[in-house]
């Protein structure tokens, strides 16, 4: 080998052995001084490339690309997790989806009536016949508390009874199937002493012999059925002793007019306002709740299987609700509110002592009774079952007036009611009792 040739392998072999070396990144980025030559910034830095593996060996290659791969294992790793929770979060969403959708059709098929889908059919044909329907259109609504259902005339002046003859009930349709109809007149026990026949039939009669103490009648004033959300619970309707209908009338109309017997249209129109208004509503019930002499009931009856621990539930958070919206009609720092008392709080622990166990079947009948000093009696009927006639019971009673005074706002009054339909007919009844002098009584209320 020629010396220059050995001169030219010493220079080269500090610069072999540089380049063998691994570096520390794939880019190198070297500042250059700017000079005039080069006036533009983006010029000042140049990226070298790295060295070719075809200088460094094939292990020396592979070494350096494990080395300075981006897709290494912890990316590669973490790229595999977030991939996996991306369709986890696919599949959470499609599961819910799913189950909701599930859900929403076992609803629809649960609540869908197809009694009442018969019924509208059956309606089509009559009218499409012009005919007049005798009877009750199906086997549901063909019988009521073990008699015969007829339905007399057609149009607004038809009539519904139960029964023939003397012993005859005029019912009023309810607009469900499950529970058809509602009587117009009940009977009720003057005293809650003992145990009495609580129902449709008058005193010592064919159907309710010997029977004297079931001697006060009732008339409905209007009804309606209490939904939540969209599943119906009950149907549930106002009654009024008939011989208070009179004093009733005197006070919705003194209401409106003081100097009044009975109401023109336009005073008709303030009355339905005042009973429908959230604030005027509590005060025009309120008052006419603290009347002394004036007996009340509401009627309940299940649309399905229930028990007593929803219906505790309901009257209970009904009273919660009107407390905390006397307290806010109060205002803030008031005094205490007649609601917060020990006696109050004892009370509504007695209400709920009443409904404790116990199933509510389906057309079972329930009833809450205020008397003239507005105690409350709970009475109970079950289900009739076949030709045996049910006797109704009481379950108990609380002394307390002001617990039935808002269990009856509960429905009657406020922003939000328990029922809208109910306190849209008690309304309409009480419109229809006040356009009507006072002291004229009329049992068929509409």
């Amino acid at each position: 080998m020629s010396a220059p040739t050995r001169q030219a392998m010493r220079f080269l072999s500090p610069r072999l052995q540089h380049l063998g070396r691994p570096q520390p990144s794939t880019s190198v980025r070297q500042i250059r001084h700017a000079s005039g030559r080069y006036s533009s910034p983006s010029k000042r830095t140049v990226t070298t490339s790295p060295p070719s593996s075809s200088l460094l060996g094939p292990e020396a290659a592979t070494a350096a690309q494990v080395q300075h791969n981006p897709l290494d294992a912890r990316a590669a790793r973490l790229a595999w997790v977030e991939k996996r929770h991306y369709h986890m979060r696919r599949m959470r969403f499609a599961g819910m989806g799913l189950l909701l959708s599930i859900g929403g059709l076992a609803m629809v098929i649960y609540n869908l009536d197809l009694d009442d889908i018969q019924q509208a059919e059956e309606e089509r044909k009559r009218k499409r016949t012009g005919g007049l329907q005798l009877e009750a259109p199906d086997e549901a609504n063909a019988m009521f508390q073990g008699k015969e259902v007829h339905i007399i005339g057609a149009g607004e002046d038809k009539r519904i009874v139960a029964g023939q003859g003397s012993e005859e009930v005029d019912l009023v349709e309810t607009g469900t199937s499950h529970v058809p109809h509602f009587p117009r007149v009940i009977f009720l026990p003057a005293s809650s002493a003992g145990q009495a026949t609580v129902g449709t039939a008058s005193p010592n009669s064919q159907d309710n012999p010997g029977n004297l103490g079931n001697n006060e009648e009732y008339t409905l004033v209007g009804l309606g059925i209490r939904t939540v959300m969209w599943i119906q619970v009950y149907v549930v309707g106002m009654y009024v002793r008939t011989k208070d209908i009179s004093t009733m009338q005197e006070k919705l109309i003194h209401n409106v007019n003081p100097t009044a017997s009975t109401l023109i249209p336009s005073e008709k129109d303030g009355l339905r306002h005042k009973l429908l208004d959230p604030e005027q509503s509590r005060e025009t019930w309120s008052e006419l709740l603290k009347t002394p002499g004036i007996k009340t009931a509401w009627r309940m009856s299940p649309t399905r299987n229930t028990d007593f621990g929803h219906l505790r539930d309901g009257f209970v958070n009904g009273i919660n609700k009107g407390k905390a919206e006397h307290r806010q009609l109060m205002g803030p720092g008031s005094a205490e509110s007649e609601f917060d008392s020990e006696e109050f709080g004892s009370a509504v622990q007695q209400l709920r002592a009443i409904f404790t166990g116990g199933k509510a079947l389906k057309q079972s009948i329930l009833i809450l009774a205020r008397d003239e000093m507005g105690k409350l009696d709970v009475l109970y009927q079950p289900k009739p079952e076949g030709s045996k006639k049910a006797v109704m019971e009481r379950l108990g009673s609380v002394g307390d007036e002001r617990v039935g005074r808002l269990i009856w706002l509960g429905y009657l009054a406020g922003s939000k009611v328990s029922s809208p339909s109910a306190r849209e007919g008690v309304v309409q009844g009480c419109v229809e009792f006040a356009s009507r002098p006072v002291g004229s009584v009329e049992t068929r209320v509409i």
